[in-house]
């Protein structure tokens, strides 16, 4: 393939990027939030926001996981403000927990309902309202039209929106930008310290749109995620030059 081509090439995927949604972040400015090496999966190497993210949590302890994950992402995200929205039928999450992430678990408005239906139906109209940072709904099941309906809130208000489908009988495709799978790791204690340490997940991205799926291992230190093959290299370095 000669030199032209390849131009061309690359124009035509920059312009469809950009008619998805995916904008690059502007000369000099990064733009991200803070989830390392995984960021570089998604197009232009940008987390993204204003899009439905879908996690697969078939486990109370991958459910967990995915909570303690997403704290980590909202502290990002309800940064500059705006307040964040939890729809479920049966809610496990601990809202103190929260504080270990760094949200206050008073920005977070729960709402508790009976039927898979009127989650979807609360989510959909929590994410066309432009002030809030997240929206994070709990389900078993969600069709491709349904999915559409929440794809094309978001093109408008540009609110980020969270899935977690807990049952996986009946996985479908939908228009969600990453279908997300994470699972708990134990975590491993500072020498000489007691107790538990930081938490650590196995982060699966099972499926991006325009990205490179892939696993990471990430750990939260520090009020931000830490890859944990980074951790282990400088320990090693460490005990060279001792």
């Amino acid at each position: 393939m000669n030199a032209a081509k390849k131009d061309i090439i690359s124009r035509l995927q920059k312009d469809i990027l950009l008619w998805q949604g995916f904008a690059p972040p502007p000369t000099g400015q990064v733009k991200g939030i803070g989830l390392g090496p995984l960021e570089a999966a998604f197009p232009n190497g940008v987390f993204p926001i204003g899009s439905i993210h879908e996690m697969l949590c078939p486990t109370p302890e991958q459910t967990a996981a995915t909570g303690g994950l997403i704290g980590g992402l909202l502290s990002t995200l309800m940064k500059h403000g705006g307040a964040c929205i939890w729809v479920s039928t049966s809610r496990k999450l601990f809202p103190p927990a929260l504080k270990a992430f760094g949200v206050v678990p008073d920005r977070i408005i729960f709402i508790d309902v009976q039927r898979d239906r009127d989650v979807l139906w609360a989510m959909e109209e929590a994410l066309k309202c432009e002030g809030l940072a997240a929206v994070i709904a709990e389900v078993r099941e969600i069709s491709f039209a349904q999915s559409r309906r929440l794809q094309l809130a978001v093109e408008d208000s540009k609110v980020t929106g969270f899935l977690l489908r807990n049952d996986l009988k009946k996985l479908s495709n939908t228009t969600c930008v990453a279908r997300w799978q994470v699972s708990p790791l134990p975590s491993v204690a500072e020498p000489g310290l007691p107790g538990l340490s930081f938490p650590r997940w196995q982060v699966d991205l099972l499926r991006v749109r325009n990205g490179n799926p892939g696993s990471w291992q990430l750990e939260w230190a520090g009020g931000c995620f830490v890859p944990v093959i980074e951790q282990v290299e400088e320990e090693r370095v460490y005990i060279q030059i001792a």
